[in-house]
């Protein structure tokens, strides 16, 4: 806590840093005004009152930051970009020139993040077009004219970019990563009301519950913060060599690989794949046509929330996605290339090729552990609700894992910006 605290004030005292920080709270303001702004011809009542009774829906909701009850212009949030960056990642494995250009440095990765961008715009339409589809069957928005129904998809697909455009602009000048930033005010913005819910239904049967529930959560908020920052260390000696006059090397230090090397995005790359089977068949659901309405039906019924099928579903994505993120952001053979680059070597393992073996090898075992811990946390509420019976609060691990994941990410990245202005003055 301390450290925080001088972490805090440090950065208060920073001219360049305050800068930062001030810039990203104004973006956060500006999302959140345009996340109450409606979109014309919807019965927001009636809207409301769909999502109180539909789990899958608040749920939706909530990783929406609440715009999607709103049915803001901003009412799709970030998973159409989400969705584009899934399928992009995945393109790199088939294609080699998507894998060569993300090999290329700062200038690949601005142009794999446009190609995401561009294919972030036919998503958006398609999902503004299923959600109008959704909505006027359950007869909350009226039948529209061409006209008014492709200003609704630019419209909802506008505010999808305006998002990315945001979280882009805190990731340039403002502190940490943007869309992450975006998802985690989306769901700090609920939990006033989320809380407000539970205060309600507080009664003497179920106060014990809640407190039950409360001292999970606290566990879940401390595992997260230990597996996070637990790490592997592995050590490296650097051989002594001559140049010139001088000798470099001789010196031991440590490779630290990250129990969770993935962070928290496995998490929301699966949730944007496991809600879109809800996503079907509640549309197939009011369909009049007998066959599409019992498919939806039966993908509603095996697909719930609550489902074993979801939660069995949902637990292996958050694994697949994490092992598959690991391997895009940690190279084993680069990284044994480097370590052969400057002299050093792994004890008992011979440079180059053995090194990258024995890495992978490490690396493939630390990530089984992060990756189930992660399907575990994705799957808390479930578990919550089977020990507390406690119906209320949607946020759920996922929602905590998020919130704590980005909250430590800003703090190492306000404190790297620190580090790096106090080099500066020494050097001046």
């Amino acid at each position: 806590m301390e450290r925080i605290l001088a972490i805090f004030r440090n950065s208060i005292n920073s001219p360049d840093v305050r800068k930062k920080i001030i810039f990203t709270g104004l973006i956060f303001v500006v999302a959140r005004i345009f996340a109450h702004i409606p979109v014309p011809g919807v019965n927001l009542a009636q809207l409301q009152s769909l999502f109180a009774q539909n789990q899958f829906l608040a749920l939706l909701d909530v990783f929406s930051g609440g715009t999607l009850a709103n049915f803001s212009v901003m009412a799709l949030g970030l998973n159409p970009y989400i969705n584009a960056t899934i399928i992009l990642q995945l393109l790199t494995m088939v294609y080699p020139k998507l894998e060569a250009l993300q090999k290329e440095g700062e200038a690949g990765r601005q142009k794999v993040n446009q190609y995401a961008r561009m294919m972030t715009v036919p998503l958006a339409v398609l999902q503004a077009i299923g959600m109008y589809a959704l909505l006027r069957n359950q007869g909350i928005i009226v039948n529209l004219d061409i006209l008014s129904l492709v200003s609704l998809t630019v419209t909802m697909t506008a505010g999808t970019m305006l998002m990315v455009w945001m979280g882009e602009l805190i990731t340039e000048r403002g502190i940490g990563n943007g869309i992450s930033l975006l998802i985690f005010a989306g769901i700090i913005s609920t939990l006033p009301v989320v809380f407000g819910q539970m205060i309600t239904t507080v009664n003497a049967q179920n106060f014990f519950n809640i407190v039950t529930f409360g001292v999970m959560a606290i566990a879940v908020i401390a595992s997260i913060v230990i597996i996070n920052e637990a790490t592997r260390q592995i050590t490296v000696y650097y051989a002594k060599q001559v140049r010139g006059n001088k000798m470099y090397g001789g010196q031991s230090t440590h490779l630290p690989l990250r129990l969770n090397q993935a962070g928290v995005i496995p998490i929301i790359f699966a949730v944007s794949l496991v809600l879109l089977p809800s996503l079907v068949a509640n549309y197939l659901a009011v369909s009049k046509i007998p066959v599409l309405h019992n498919i939806g039906s039966a993908i509603a019924t095996g697909f719930s929330p609550e489902g074993l099928f979801y939660n069995i579903t949902y637990f292996i994505l958050v694994v697949g996605f994490t092992y598959f993120y690991t391997a895009v952001v940690f190279n084993p053979k680069k990284i044994a290339e480097e370590i052969q680059k400057y002299g050093g070597f792994i004890p008992g393992i011979r440079p180059g090729a053995p090194t990258a073996g024995y890495l992978n090898y490490i690396l493939t075992r630390i990530t089984l552990a992060g990756a189930i811990f992660l399907g575990i946390i994705a799957i808390f509420p479930s578990i919550a609700k089977l020990f507390t019976n406690v119906q209320s609060l949607m946020i759920g691990g996922t929602g905590i894992l998020i919130v704590v994941s980005v909250i430590l990410e800003t703090i190492k990245a306000i404190e790297a910006q620190l580090v790096m202005r106090s080099y500066e003055g020494f050097s001046k």
